[in-house]
């Protein structure tokens, strides 16, 4: 932990901030987004699907406005876009704790998703430009400091909701207000404005003829779709297994702790090994299939016989899906560091901010079709009484998207496109 403290200090003071800014952007978010859920059918007595409603407005409203807020990044800087996602993220939140109409809740849930999209391609493409050469192990920083604050927020929300929901929103719009206020006092500017010099639809012409980029974009999804599973299959199959009681709630829970500790512990020393040993494509490919492999315990499981109960029957609810939550950790830890530093590669290293608002729509939208797949092959799996079939599902998908990486590799695809940087000034 000391070594990985003393790697922040050795950047610029803007880089160390923009580290600090992701934990505490994803304490506020996680200390209240899990609770809502409860609040909007409990406390205010919504239906079932006025609650999915709210959310998925929430959700809508970011996903699909990813590459407006990248590209406003990139047209005006990448600083007044961070500041505004704050701002509005800290009006959504209070008007989540305030409000209790259905216009207003969709209202503030559309804030907080469309905060998302203005803060999140901009604070990406702030780092690599900030970070400079040394962005990858930047990016693996950053992955620390953003996974701990998706342990941390849950913690804090759970103590906080215990008193009232309406504090936990308080509480955490007020987080969003002081970020707001150190960064428009301690934030350098960053980002040249160079999408000025064209209109949007070039702008957006340049990114969508960007071929090498849309293959790996597409390429990718399959690593997020893996990933999310630790929110989805895995505590599905937790809870099939373990019950809805106690014991299905901790185990997990340890699935959470699993994922964001190793992740906090060993990310900096996976980059480090990873970098001293093979080049990013490489990298990417072989961290697809750990994610890939990381389903093949379930899928082992499924072999063994379900005790009715008892320890053994918890054993085989908890240890499986545990092992596959690390070993998806492990992947994530290989993969994301040269991810995100491919996509600048990719962009010519301009126009940095609109490419990754594409890329995270995509990937949004390839994560939206992958859980309802998953969902779909889970209860399959179920009637036909072939439990199997989504840890076999699942490999292949990871398999996949590693062939797919490594051919890319191969054929010198995942290079900076020769031109690119002609066709954007």
């Amino acid at each position: 932990m000391k070594g990985m403290l003393r790697q922040v200090r050795s950047y610029e003071r803007s880089v160390q901030l923009l580290m600090a800014n992701q934990f505490t952007i994803n304490l506020g978010f996680y200390m209240l987004m899990p609770y809502l859920a409860a609040h909007l059918s409990g406390t205010l007595g919504l239906a079932g699907w006025l609650v999915g409603l709210v959310l998925g407005v929430r959700n809508f409203s970011q996903q699909g406005m990813f590459l407006v807020g990248g590209t406003l990044a990139d047209r005006f800087g990448y600083k007044p876009l961070i500041v505004a996602g704050c701002v509005l993220r800290t009006l959504g939140f209070a008007m989540l704790g305030l409000v209790d109409t259905l216009p207003a809740l969709l209202a503030a849930s559309a804030a907080t998703g469309l905060a998302g999209a203005l803060f999140n391609p901009a604070v990406r493409a702030y780092l690599a430009a900030a970070a400079g050469e040394r962005r990858l192990e930047a990016f693996a920083l950053f992955n620390v400091f953003y996974q701990a604050g998706i342990l941390l927020g849950p913690l804090v929300g759970m103590v906080l909701t215990g008193v009232n929901f309406r504090v936990t929103c308080l509480v955490s719009a007020g987080i969003f207000a002081l970020l707001s206020i150190v960064q428009i006092r301690a934030l350098p500017a960053c980002g040249d404005g160079g999408g000025r010099r064209t209109g949007v639809l070039s702008q957006w012409r340049v990114v969508l003829v960007n071929r090498p980029f849309l293959l790996f974009s597409g390429a990718m999804i399959g690593s997020y779709v893996l990933s999310f599973q630790v929110y989805l299959a895995l505590p599905l199959e937790v809870r099939r297994l373990g019950g809805e009681g106690e014991f299905g709630t901790a185990a997990v829970a340890v699935l959470f702790a699993v994922s964001g500790l190793s992740t906090i512990l060993g990310q900096t020393r996976v980059t480090r090994w990873c970098k001293a040993r093979m080049a990013a494509g490489r990298a990417l490919a072989w961290g697809l299939l750990a994610m890939g492999l990381a389903f093949v315990p379930l899928l082992a499981a499924t072999a063994l016989p379900v005790p009715d109960a008892g320890p053994g029957r918890w054993a085989l609810a908890a240890v499986p899906p545990a092992l596959c939550a690390l070993l998806l950790a492990i992947g994530t830890m290989i993969t994301y560091p040269f991810e995100m530093d491919t996509i600048v590669q990719l962009s010519g290293d301009r126009l940095v901010a609109t490419h990754y608002g594409l890329y995270n729509t995509i990937c949004g939208i390839g994560i939206t079709l992958g859980n309802l797949l998953t969902g779909a092959a889970l209860d399959a799996s179920r009637s036909a009484g072939l439990p199997a079939l989504p840890w076999i599902a699942l490999p292949a998908l990871g398999l996949a998207c590693s062939a797919a990486l490594y051919t890319m590799h191969r054929t010198g695809r995942l290079a900076p496109p020769a031109g690119l940087k002609v066709a954007v000034g």
